[in-house]
């Protein structure tokens, strides 16, 4: 953790969460592993007993009025556990951005502050079997039936399926319009017509209940709508800060954590009569590892001092995506190296590193790929290109730059 960017209040929040991560069960972790537990409940609720949920969001419905940069110090922490129980715990940040941001005070009050306060357990369903990326592709219907809508449909890869009280679910509410004007979002309870389906075997990301849920003539009453009907792409667009910033973060305590077991057992382990951090081979794969996560960390803080700060949406954008993208990368390397690091006792479950790569895999994937965290750094770049660079025009530093005839674009 680079102290020096953080204020008085954010270096005793670190060891605040600190301390409630110490005190996280092993056995919790491993039986997550394990598949053993399919919703860790108590780990969420801990978290809220410590009133750690929700940081950013007002006091007046359960959160600490604080900052993105704030909660990144949080998550970083929280990270050290791996994706799942960093996924859990970034849950009520995620699904409460909407809430707090489009909902109205009465959903504050019934589905807010009680998952702030530990009492309802709340998941995000975005992704479609047929969808993936294409988020405005989604076939999920809502049609308006008097005080209510009947919704109907499927989404997979939720995370929390089997524990969540209540669901984010966006769904088409106007077939004859084109995507991104055409969904609405809605707040649907755990009840009659929704059912998990499928619990997916993961490679890694355990124990959280990633499940695939259909919903069948599920009747939502109205007061659920979240934001205005056909109104769901702002909120979308909105939702995918805390989405990929809440990755971002727990992408550093994982990388954090592999680059300490790895350092660790290189300050023990010998050969050839030395210890192993005296080869180059392996305190060059650290100082990478080292360098890595610190450039990540500065990205991520950067990220989110801009969101702090309300900077026009199209640098927020990038930034949180250049965030994502470079730390899920980073942590992914940084793990790989950890593994190299311990050769073939790395790859076993003596240490963690085996879990923490399965685990970091999945980053580079959820929340948007890296591959359309891409499609949107360089589409918010050029925008910014197009409006005008400030300072000196450095095209003009060159021998020949008037050279006209020379300059063939077409």
């Amino acid at each position: 953790m680079l102290d020096f960017l953080h204020t008085p209040e954010q270096l005793n929040l670190c060891q605040e969460v600190r301390q409630f991560v110490a005190g996280v069960d092993r056995q919790l972790v491993l039986d997550m592993d394990a598949e053993r537990v399919t919703y860790p409940r108590e780990f969420v609720r801990a978290a809220a007993d410590r009133h750690l949920l929700g940081l950013r969001f007002p006091t007046a419905w359960g959160g600490r009025g604080l900052g993105w940069t704030d909660e990144i110090v949080a998550l970083e922490e929280v990270g050290v556990l791996g994706t799942s129980l960093a996924c859990l715990y970034s849950l009520p940040s995620i699904v409460g951005e909407a809430i707090a941001r489009f909902g109205t005070d009465d959903q504050k009050t019934r589905y807010l502050t009680p998952t702030l306060e530990g009492k309802l357990f709340t998941a995000e369903a975005l992704t479609e079997p047929r969808g993936g990326s294409d988020f405005f592709g989604a076939t999920t219907t809502a049609k308006r039936d008097g005080d209510s809508y009947i919704l109907n449909g499927q989404k997979r890869f939720v995370v929390g399926a089997e524990g969540a009280d209540y669901f984010l679910v966006y769904a088409k509410t106007d077939p004859d319009a084109p995507g991104q004007q055409g969904m609405s979002a809605f707040l649907v309870d755990r009840g009659p017509g929704v059912e998990v389906k499928h619990v997916y075997g993961l490679m890694g990301t355990r124990g959280g209940g990633t499940g695939r849920i259909v919903f069948r003539d599920v009747r939502v009453p109205v007061e659920n709508l979240l934001g205005v009907e056909n109104g769901a792409a702002e909120i979308f667009y909105q939702m995918m800060i805390p989405e990929r910033m809440t990755t971002a973060a727990g992408a550093l305590g994982m990388g954090r954590a592999a680059l300490e077991v790895a350092a660790k057992y290189s300050t023990k382990r010998m050969a050839f009569g030395k210890r192993i951090k005296e080869f180059e081979a392996v305190s060059f794969k650290v100082a990478d590892s080292i360098t890595l996560l610190d450039a990540a960390r500065a990205l991520v803080y950067a990220a989110a001092r801009a969101c702090d700060a309300s900077t026009p949406g199209q640098v927020q954008r990038r930034l949180v995506s250049e965030a994502k993208k470079f730390a899920t990368e980073s942590a992914w390397q940084i793990v790989n190296h950890a593994m190299q690091v311990m050769g073939g006792i790395g790859y076993t479950n003596v240490f963690p590193v085996e879990r923490l790569l399965r685990d970091t895999r999945l980053i580079m994937i959820w929340t948007g790929t890296n591959e359309i965290m891409d499609l949107i750094i360089q589409h918010e770049y050029y925008k910014q290109l197009g409006a005008g660079t400030a300072g000196r025009d450095v095209e003009q530093d060159a021998a020949e730059a008037g050279n006209l005839d020379e300059k063939v674009y077409e």
